[in-house]
C-alpha cells in the first residue's frame, strides 16, 4: 500500500509542499535561509515534475518541495493534472510523506482524491515476470470519498495494466475468461460464456470464424449486473489475446506488440468493474469476445464470406481486419437489449495512431451531445479523448461485389473511420453509441505513465456514465 488512509497507522510524515516557477518565490519567502540556499543551489525552480528535497540541521529531510503545471501547458487540456505527483513515489527515498495543509504562502492545494491517484499511478510496476526497482514512497492522506474513489481507480488502472502487460502465452481467451468471471463475482455480477463451436449454436458466428483456426477456443464472455428497471448500458470489448494477423500475416515487428490487441476487453471489463464497484444506478452488460487470430488450416482466409449475428454478409478483404469481426457479434447482441448507451472499446487500426498518435485515443459518436459531453468531461479531468468523424459517404470504401460488405477498404484511406463505419452498420440508428480506437500502450515512460500497458479514456467513460440519468 502506498496511500495510506488508515487514520490507526498514522505517524509523523515529511512535509511535502507543491508550488510552481511563478509561486516559488512566495514560498522561498516563508523558508529559513538554509533552505532558500539549498533549493537555490539545487537548480529547483519550481517547474512540473521536479522536486527538491531539503535537509534538517540533523541531516535527516526537513521537507520536500515539488512542481506543478503552470497553466495549460501539460496537453492535457484545463483541467487537474491526474500526475501531478507521479513523479515522486519512485524518486523520493523511501518514507512517508504528507502534503502541507493549504495557506502556505506560494503552496498549491491539492485535493486529496487527486493526490492519491497521482501518487498510486506513479508507483505501479509491473513485476509478474521481474522483481521491482524498490518499494515506493508512502503518501499519507486524510480519507475521504474523493481518496476511496481515486483509489479504486488506480487499482482499476493497474489491472488494465496489467492485463495488457501479460504475455499471451499466460492470458489466452480461457485465461480472460477467469478475469471475467472472477470481477463478475467479486462484486456480485452474473457471468456466462459460450466456447467454440457454441458460437454457432447461439448465432456469434463472425467471432467464431475469426478464432476457430486457434488451438485454444473462442469464446464470448458476458457479465450482466444491476436493476433491470434502472438505464441499461452496454459495454463491448476486443479481446483478441494475440493477432498474428491470420492468412494475411503480420510482419515479425508488426507482431511484437500483439499481446496488446485484448487492450479493449481490458478496457471494458474495468469500467464495468467500476460501475459495479461504485454501485451505480444502472442495468450493465458487459461483452467480450475472446480470441486468437492464429494460421491453421481451418483459418477463415481471404475472399471467404463469412456470416454474422445481423444477418449481414462480409466478404473477407484482410484477415488482419479481425477486430471489427469479433465486434460486430457483439454489438449486434448488445443492442438486442435495447442500451440506453452502447460503448465498445477497441485496439482496431493502425491508421488511428498515425492520425493522432499513442496518446489521444480516437473517439467516434452518433450523438452530438454524447460526444460533447465526454470531450468536456475528459478534458475537465486530465483524460482527453479526440473526436473522430462518421463520415457516411465513406462507406463505400468497403462496398462488396458479393456481399453486404468488406471487412476492409478498397484503398487506404481513412482507415480508422473504415473500421468505425464497419461497426457503425451494426448498431441501430436509435441506440447512442461511443466507439473508442485506442492504442492501450504508453510508447515512452512519463511520470504515472511507465512504458506499457495503459488504460485511456476509461475515467471519462466512468464520469460519463456516473452522470447518465
Amino acid at each position: 500500500m502506498t496511500v495510506i488512509t488508515d487514520k490507526k497507522i498514522f505517524t509523523s510524515a515529511i512535509p511535502l509542499v507543491a508550488t510552481d516557477k511563478k509561486r516559488l518565490a512566495a514560498f522561498l519567502e516563508t523558508c529559513t535561509p538554509a533552505a532558500r540556499a539549498w533549493i537555490a543551489g539545487a537548480g529547483f525552480e519550481g517547474l512540473a515534475y521536479t522536486f527538491c528535497v531539503v535537509p534538517a540541521k540533523n541531516g535527516a529531510i526537513d521537507f520536500v518541495v515539488t512542481g506543478m503545471r503552470a497553466g495549460n501547458d501539460s496537453g492535457t487540456g484545463a483541467g487537474a493534472d491526474p500526475y501531478c505527483l507521479s513523479h515522486l513515489p519512485m524518486s523520493l527515498p523511501r518514507g512517508r510523506y504528507t502534503l502541507t495543509k493549504s495557506g502556505t504562502a506560494g503552496s498549491i492545494a491539492i485535493a486529496p482524491g487527486q493526490a492519491a491517484l497521482a501518487w498510486a499511478l506513479g508507483s505501479y510496476e509491473f513485476t509478474h515476470y521481474k522483481k521491482g526497482r524498490r518499494k515506493p514512497a508512502e503518501l499519507q492522506v486524510v480519507p475521504s470519498p474523493g481518496v476511496k474513489a481515486a483509489l479504486e481507480m488506480s487499482d482499476a488502472i493497474y489491472l488494465v495494466r496489467d492485463l495488457v502487460n501479460t504475455p499471451a502465452e499466460d492470458l489466452g481467451p480461457e485465461q480472460l475468461a477467469d478475469h471475467v468471471r472472477q470481477q463478475a463475482e467479486l462484486f456480485g455480477g452474473s457471468f456466462d460464456e459460450w466456447i467454440g463451436d457454441e458460437l454457432l449454436e447461439h448465432n456469434f458466428p463472425a467471432i467464431h470464424a475469426v478464432g476457430r483456426a486457434a488451438q485454444r477456443a473462442p469464446r464470448l464472455l458476458e457479465i450482466t449486473w444491476g436493476n433491470p428497471r434502472h438505464p441499461r448500458i452496454a459495454i463491448a470489448g476486443k479481446g483478441v489475446c494475440f493477432d498474428s494477423g491470420g492468412l494475411d500475416i503480420k510482419t515479425s515487428e508488426g507482431m511484437r506488440l500483439m499481446k496488446k490487441d485484448m487492450g479493449g476487453a481490458a478496457h471494458a471489463l474495468t469500467l464495468g468493474r467500476l460501475i459495479m464497484q461504485q454501485q451505480l444506478p444502472v442495468c450493465l452488460h458487459i461483452l467480450i469476445p475472446a480470441v486468437e487470430n492464429a494460421i491453421g488450416g481451418n483459418a477463415y482466409r481471404p475472399g471467404d464470406i463469412i456470416k454474422t449475428r445481423k444477418g449481414l454478409k462480409i466478404e473477407v478483404g484482410n484477415t488482419d481486419a479481425e477486430g471489427r469481426l469479433v465486434l460486430c457479434d457483439a454489438l449486434a447482441y448488445a443492442a438486442e437489449q435495447k442500451p440506453k448507451l452502447l460503448i465498445d472499446f477497441a485496439t482496431l487500426t493502425g491508421a488511428a495512431r498515425v492520425a493522432l498518435g499513442p496518446e489521444l485515443p480516437a473517439m467516434y459518436c452518433n450523438r452530438d451531445e454524447l460526444a460533447n459531453e465526454i470531450i468536456e468531461l475528459g478534458t475537465r479531468i486530465g483524460d482527453p479523448v479526440w473526436r473522430m468523424p462518421l463520415w457516411r459517404s465513406y462507406r463505400r470504401f468497403f462496398d462488396s461485389d458479393i456481399a453486404d460488405l468488406s471487412n476492409s477498404g478498397r484503398n487506404g484511406f481513412a482507415g480508422s473511420i473504415v473500421a468505425a463505419l464497419f461497426l457503425d452498420a451494426f448498431v441501430p440508428e436509435d441506440t447512442p453509441w461511443l466507439h473508442f480506437d485506442l492504442y492501450a500502450w504508453n510508447d515512452v515512460s512519463r511520470p504515472g505513465r511507465p512504458l506499457g500497458g495503459e488504460a485511456q479514456g476509461l475515467r471519462a467513460s466512468l464520469a460519463l456514465v456516473a452522470g447518465l440519468r
